[in-house]
């Protein structure tokens, strides 16, 4: 008998737990439902450096024609503006050209309770254009440098996208000036459009934007802008007598002097839309994209051919 009620005991116990994970135990689509959004479906808002829109708008429009129930809002604005957005909790994601640092880093884990990720997706490069109607054909890299301190033997205007807080203006004073300051000569536009309207207006601008605005020969809007305005070749990394243009090849092998990392910074506590945007962007279709739009894709090893052209 004590052994029976010992048995009907454990039998009930055992029940217990089996209805305990039973009710305990959801379906993927249950917790899917509870999140706030996934891969699949839901709103984020995104921050992107303005220098890279073009790209940017056609790797969501993609991505949300993919996922019908995806709606990925970017706010485009200087970089520096960009980098601000880690601490605003709404931001799942920022687009820019560098990494975060590690006090950066310590700061939103501190402040958002949330961890960061970030990845390259493409390699970038500065164009230099002038107005067609310039006799200018090329510039040594120390002519470049001149002329943004307001020293090269002619009066060239140096246009940008902002003066302070933008990529672009970074990676010069960065990478080009190494630490020193722009001339008083140069010029702020609004945006990477309106550097390209007012090179088209003035015969002695040198406009300074990212390829991505003007390098695509497929897009109808960028054809209009290279009827405004040429594309100036740079002297060569490696051979002081060879000017090159920022194409991919140039960009892959280093050729091309201005060059810069497309970066993603992630902040999401759950696998949500904002991994899946991420996702895309690092995945075939998504680097197809950046190699469309004529910047070099980080993540896919598509190569480059050696080719030879018979008349």
């Amino acid at each position: 008998m004590r052994s029976m009620l010992r048995w009907l005991g454990m039998g009930s116990i055992g029940l217990m737990i089996c209805w305990i994970c039973f009710n305990g135990c959801k379906s993927y689509k249950q917790q899917d439902d509870e999140l706030p959004d996934t891969p699949n479906r839901g709103t984020i808002h995104i921050s992107a450096d303005e220098s890279f829109k073009p790209i940017i708008d056609a790797q969501v429009e993609v991505y949300e024609s993919n996922h019908a129930g995806t709606h990925i809002l970017v706010d485009y604005k200087p970089e520096a503006e960009c980098l601000k957005d880690m601490l605003v909790d709404s931001v799942r994601m920022i687009i820019a050209t560098r990494y975060y640092t590690a006090a950066e880093k310590d700061l939103v884990s501190d402040s958002l309770k949330v961890a960061l990720f970030n990845m390259v997706l493409a390699r970038d490069a500065i164009a230099v254009i002038m107005n067609p109607e310039s006799d200018i054909q090329y510039f040594t890299r120390d002519d470049i440098r001149k002329i943004l301190q307001g020293k090269f033997t002619k009066n060239l205007i140096p246009v940008f996208d902002g003066v302070k807080a933008t990529s672009t203006v970074r990676f010069i004073i960065d990478s080009v000036l190494h630490g020193d300051t722009l001339g008083p000569n140069v010029v702020a536009a609004r945006s990477s459009e309106e550097v390209i309207d007012y090179v088209s207006k003035t015969k002695d601008a040198v406009g300074f934007i990212g390829v991505s605005w003007i390098g695509n020969k497929d897009d109808i809007e960028q054809l209009g802008f290279l009827k405004k305005v040429k594309i100036i070749p740079l002297e060569s990394i490696y051979n002081p007598e060879i000017f090159v243009t920022p194409l991919q090849a140039n960009i892959f092998n280093g050729n091309y002097p201005m060059v810069r990392d497309l970066v993603y910074i992630l902040k999401e506590r759950h696998k949500g839309l904002g991994h899946g945007f991420a996702d895309f962007m690092s995945a075939e279709k998504g680097q197809l994209i950046f190699r469309r739009a004529y910047l070099m894709p980080a993540q896919r090893d598509f190569g480059i051919r050696q080719a030879i052209l018979k008349e």
